[in-house]
């Protein structure tokens, strides 16, 4: 929307003219005289934690300001945050939250989707598909069908390598490497926003035979207008849909019924209802099983519980097939079941027992600079405040680099704060949060403070 047209619109709002006010994370910020419920969709989407600028979580905002106002709050998902999940099911203390169950799909005639795992331990694949996924594209294609295959990876191959002597397309400004886009001819990084034209040649040796390794969307758009040339394929990521024009225009097509294969990442997981598309494939979920981030799982799980939902909304019967070299894994087992809180249950153990949230309560201090060294001199001050022994609940580990330790020229480091008890964590950080302004910093020091941090 325009600025003109936010404005009127807050206006209308402020004056109690506008009586469904529909917004995205930024819309909890408006003024409601007369509000009486609040709804958040897709609780459990990270998109509703702002991550820069001023920091805030839209989600957990909703929710106090539907106690401050002692109006109802629905929070609404087919895969809850284990945070929300546990806020209603932890029999130990009193229920904070009410669980409302909805066992069958709104539209009567619509099914739960089949979904069944393909074993690629046994199966040889043919340019990253099995053959039973292969021959449930083309039956969709016989019966006039749309298939949707998932590859939660836009770009042409992750990396551009040399097997001569070893050049990798590694981003200068991260630590990170470039992605190849293959139809503009760009290596573009995805963390920072530079690129470079793709080199005809190895920088390093000359050799002029670099290969791309692994798979984007844009390669997999390609292998499979190779096999399915009369087939009309649709690709839609961030690179097909830049901004709302383009992707209206996509959704249009896809609607009408222009498109036979979606190629898409998790743009078309949730929220889309496109009823002649009975078939979802799901490529390279494995990656995150056993991901160094420990919410990896609830992210993998809820991600392909969506795009399954995109399966068989109409009259037609939904299958989802899932590519992976661990079918007995219990995700898997979960997903077949359409058994999250079987999955929620299991992960929530685990968690307690590692002491992770939702059982403990955590803030990140968070250092960028042009040096490491200046980054991690500033946690480590950060660390020694005196003050901070007078906490005896509070934890202060020792200050690490970030996992992804460079980013756009800056070194980042971080050193988490953990407590059982939320009002003990939010005492220190109030006394703590002044103290780190006292700091005298380094030139181009950057620090910001996350209550809840979502990324490790």
């Amino acid at each position: 929307m325009s600025e003109a047209a936010r404005t009127r619109n807050w206006r209308a709002a402020l004056d109690g003219r506008a009586r469904i006010v529909l917004g995205t994370r930024l819309a909890i910020f408006t003024p409601l005289p007369d509000l009486g419920l609040i709804i958040v969709d897709e609780e459990h989407d990270v998109s509703f934690k702002q991550q820069d600028g001023i920091r805030y979580s839209a989600r957990d905002i909703a929710v106090f300001r539907a106690r401050d106002r002692g109006i109802p709050i629905v929070l609404g998902s087919a895969t809850p945050s284990l945070e929300s999940w546990a806020n209603a099911t932890d029999h130990r203390t009193p229920a904070r939250y009410t669980l409302l169950s909805l066992h069958q799909r709104a539209i009567d005639s619509a099914r739960l989707p089949v979904v069944q795992r393909i074993d690629t331990r046994t199966e040889k694949l043919q340019d990253g598909l099995s053959g039973a996924l292969l021959l449930a594209i083309e039956k969709r294609l016989a019966r006039g069908e749309q298939s949707l295959i998932f590859l939660n990876r836009r770009g042409y191959a992750p990396v551009l390598a040399c097997t001569n002597c070893g050049w990798i397309s590694h981003c200068t400004r991260c630590a990170a490497n470039l992605v190849l886009h293959l139809l503009d001819r760009r290596l573009r990084c995805h963390h920072c926003g530079s690129e470079s034209p793709v080199p005809k040649a190895c920088p390093t040796c000359g050799n002029q035979d670099i290969q791309a390794f692994g798979r984007g969307t844009q390669r997999l758009e390609s292998t499979l207008a190779e096999r399915y040339p009369e087939a009309r394929i649709l690709r839609v990521d961030r690179d097909s849909a830049r901004n709302r024009k383009q992707w209206q225009a996509l959704a249009e097509r896809i609607h009408s019924g222009e498109a036979d294969i979606l190629v898409g990442t998790q743009m078309l997981a949730k929220g889309h209802d496109f009823p002649k598309l009975t078939l979802v494939g799901a490529l390279g979920a494995d990656a995150a099983l056993f991901a160094s981030d420990w919410r990896s799982p609830e992210r993998l799980f809820a991600q392909l519980m969506q795009v399954a939902g995109r399966a068989g909304r109409a009259e037609w019967p939904g299958e989802v097939l899932i590519q992976t070299q661990f079918p007995d894994h219990p995700l898997y087992a979960a997903l077949v079941r359409h058994d999250y809180p079987a999955f929620a249950d299991v992960q929530l153990r685990e968690r307690e027992q590692a002491a992770f949230p939702p059982y403990t309560f955590q803030a990140m201090l968070r250092a960028e600079a042009p040096h490491m060294a200046d980054a991690l001199a500033f946690l480590e001050t950060a660390k020694a405040w005196p003050q901070a022994e007078n906490f005896d609940e509070v934890m202060r580990y020792d200050p690490v680099p970030m996992r992804l330790a460079r980013r756009a020229n800056f070194e980042r480091a971080q050193l988490l704060i953990e407590s059982p008890s939320r009002r003990a964590l939010q005492t220190y950080l109030g006394a703590w949060g002044a103290a780190l302004a006292g700091i005298k910093l380094p030139a181009h020091l950057r620090w910001h403070l996350e209550v809840d941090p979502l990324e490790f």
